[in-house]
């Protein structure tokens, strides 16, 4: 059981306090509700490039870590499709200074075309060493705009394009940053050993000042049900035949979100999950095969991916992916199956919440779902999961129609 405490500031920032006295340690999780979702389909990767210019300093404090630093901190950052979330982790004694630097960069941040044009060049370096130079590199890049026709997930958080990001101007980023780093639009945590009285003294200190911002956020389409197979088909040079399958899944927020996770953990999590054991193990057709979700707020997507052995081709190991997955909806799930991955989920959760990290990034993100008691409901969602409702929706979910393959080919050399 995660206890926690809410409350909300007169300038819309949402708070969450959760005591552990167990730790030395305070963190600070601060998450934007901004993701790549959010941009505009010709200005991508902003959300994923302020996650960089957030480190660059503001007008007070020029160098953002050296003060976490000398203080015994540290700090790092993600973007995802939906949200951008920093967060920073103290001794509890020194948690005023997280306090400080947090606050200073949501109220001003540092503009310059000189720190701009830094940033800009650590993500298009980033963009060329993760998406355009290694093997298998630009999967995603494919992947997404065929699985998406109309939703904003149809790019990566890096961007759809490099030049998105070589053409962001000075304005490009003010505009942003007024729109989506501000108080109304963010979900602070604090956790650790630190007192709930202790904690509001400090965030109507540091937060309460900053102002609130008009913070809109852009209409996008939802993506309509596919109704016929997508397969795009890409020659590099690579060392294995490399096969991707992606299916639509619920939002999730949907109860079948939880279903739909047991299932990709049933078909490729661990060494004796189906696929793995079908076609890696016993019939040795992959070198390596995985099932795992997206796992976004919006409607994601279930994606099987493999490299296939030199001896097999794309079109065998494909059958016998569809094989597999025809016998997962045609028979009847032993309750055994169903107990083990359950108990595996579980342990899972369990593990994970005993770090105070983990338990402010939980918080937060179950906030921003609408629900800060997720936290301890998520557990009983798994174990009420019925053979059933495994069955039910992995017979939709699997249809043929709702699937978009790559199929990502080795060049023929000689």
């Amino acid at each position: 059981m995660i206890n926690y405490t809410f409350f909300q500031l007169d300038n819309g920032l949402k708070v969450i306090h959760h005591l552990d006295e167990s730790t030395q340690l305070c963190v600070l999780n601060t998450l934007y509700d901004v993701g790549s979702k959010y941009e505009h389909s010709e200005k991508t990767g902003f959300a994923h490039l302020f996650e960089h210019l957030m480190f660059g300093g503001s007008v007070n404090i020029p160098k953002f870590d050296e003060p976490l630093q000398f203080a015994g901190g540290e700090s790092n950052a993600f973007t995802s499709n939906d949200i951008t979330n920093y967060y920073l982790t103290l001794p509890a004694p020194n948690i005023e200074t997280g306090f400080w630097l947090e606050s200073d960069r949501m109220l001003s941040l540092d503009f310059s075309q000189q720190s701009l044009g830094v940033q800009k060049n650590v993500v298009i370096e980033e963009y060329k060493e993760r998406y355009l130079n290694p093997p298998y590199g630009d999967v995603w890049l494919k992947l997404l705009p065929l699985a998406y026709q109309k939703h904003p997930y149809r790019w990566p958080t890096i961007g759809k394009d490099i030049s998105h990001i070589q053409d962001a101007t000075l304005e490009d980023v003010r505009a942003f940053f007024k729109n989506y780093y501000c108080p109304n639009n963010a979900i602070l945590v604090i956790a650790g050993n630190i007192s709930l009285e202790k904690a509001t003294q400090l965030t109507q200190k540091w937060f309460g000042p900053i102002p609130a911002q008009v913070n809109q956020k852009p209409k996008y389409e939802q993506e309509p049900k596919q109704l016929e197979p997508r397969l795009a088909k890409v020659e590099a040079n690579v060392p294995q035949d490399l096969l991707v399958k992606a299916y639509h899944t619920v939002p999730r927020k949907h109860p079948d979100y939880y279903v739909t996770d047991l299932i990709s953990d049933m078909l490729g999590s661990g060494k004796s999950a189906r696929l793995y054991n079908a076609l890696v193990k016993e019939n040795r057709l992959f070198s390596e095969l995985d099932c795992y979700l997206t796992g976004d707020i919006d409607a994601g997507l279930l994606v099987i991916e493999g490299k296939l052995l030199p001896s097999v081709s794309i079109q065998t190991g494909e059958m016998e992916i569809e094989k597999v997955l025809l016998d997962f909806c045609q028979k009847s799930i032993p309750d055994a199956e169903l107990q083990k991955v359950k108990n595996k989920t579980e342990t899972n959760i369990r593990f994970n919440d005993i770090g105070v990290l983990n338990k402010a990034m939980k918080l937060a993100y179950c906030c921003l779902l609408g629900n800060i008691n997720l936290v301890n409901e998520e557990v009983n969602q798994y174990n009420n999961i019925s053979t059933n409702d495994i069955s039910r929706v992995a017979h939709n979910l699997f249809s043929p129609n709702n699937c978009s393959t790559l199929q990502y080919l080795a060049k023929q050399h000689g």
